[in-house]
């Protein structure tokens, strides 16, 4: 009784928990549904709470230093307050919203490099907390922003990267921490005047806004500078514009009005 007491303290034989995604797909503003098991372990347990959490890979910049970090947002209870018996299952069925701010992790059908997202179990027993394991889920685009990518994409823009950055953008309003940029190498129209366009959406229930921000060339006298430009998107008429038109028309635009052309 007394080994069994001190690997109690230890943690050592405690409860276990598994999660069981139903399906990980989803979009922002979606549902994804599943099943959490909380397995008794070796001796009684006092279960304190059972949390979901989403985790973002972000990067961090500082005055002096860069760095990635996980950040954990939309955390949500599905149990807690009860009393497990040594061996014995108890099984909570969840649905846990994604934030219409969600990061895309794939786009045209494929994984989109630099990014993931994952859903995080976290078990709480009476002194002590086990963060889990992290329960990768697939968020693809809404069909304005797939509209928007396939845009760009008919326009000639190559993927290249993908991440998402700690803070806020001017002007727009968020309600996470952080924004997530997708990066394009631009075609030759654009290249001698824009080396990368960068793509950020912050969506909401019946529209979204588009940031571009455009990284101009550096000459020879001149340091290459960034230049930001937003439109908001709705998403009852998104398919009733020619976006390939529209974008091109608002890069040349913007270009002409920046000094880029």
């Amino acid at each position: 009784m007394v080994f069994k007491k001190l690997r109690q303290a230890m943690g050592i034989g405690g409860p276990s928990i598994e999660t069981t995604l139903h399906d990980p797909n989803t979009t922002p503003g979606g549902v994804v549904t599943g099943e959490v098991v909380i397995i008794g372990g070796q001796y009684n347990s006092d279960i304190k709470s059972v949390n979901l959490a989403l985790r973002t890979r972000v990067e961090v910049e500082t005055d002096d230093s860069e760095y990635t970090s996980n950040i954990e947002y939309a955390k949500m209870p599905v149990a807690g307050g009860f009393k497990l018996e040594e061996g014995m299952r108890h099984s909570v069925p969840f649905q846990f919203p994604i934030p219409w701010e969600a990061p895309l992790t794939h786009m045209y059908g494929h994984p989109l490099h630099g990014t993931t997202v994952g859903i995080a179990t976290e078990l709480e027993v009476a002194g002590a907390l086990d963060p889990g394991d992290l329960d990768p889920i697939a968020v693809h685009p809404l069909p304005a922003q797939e509209r928007i990518l396939a845009a760009f994409s008919n326009l000639g823009f190559h993927f290249r990267n993908a991440d998402c950055e700690k803070g806020r953008i001017w002007g727009v309003h968020q309600e996470l921490p952080f924004y997530q940029e997708i990066e394009f190498h631009p075609p030759h129209q654009y290249g001698h005047g824009i080396k990368q366009l960068e793509v950020t959406f912050v969506s909401y229930p019946q529209s979204m806004e588009v940031v571009l921000e455009l990284d101009k060339r550096g000459g020879v006298f001149t340091e290459g500078h960034d230049a930001f430009s937003r439109f908001t998107v709705d998403y009852a008429t998104v398919e009733h514009t020619d976006w390939e038109r529209e974008l091109d028309g608002f890069l040349q635009e913007a270009g002409r009005r920046r000094g880029f052309f």
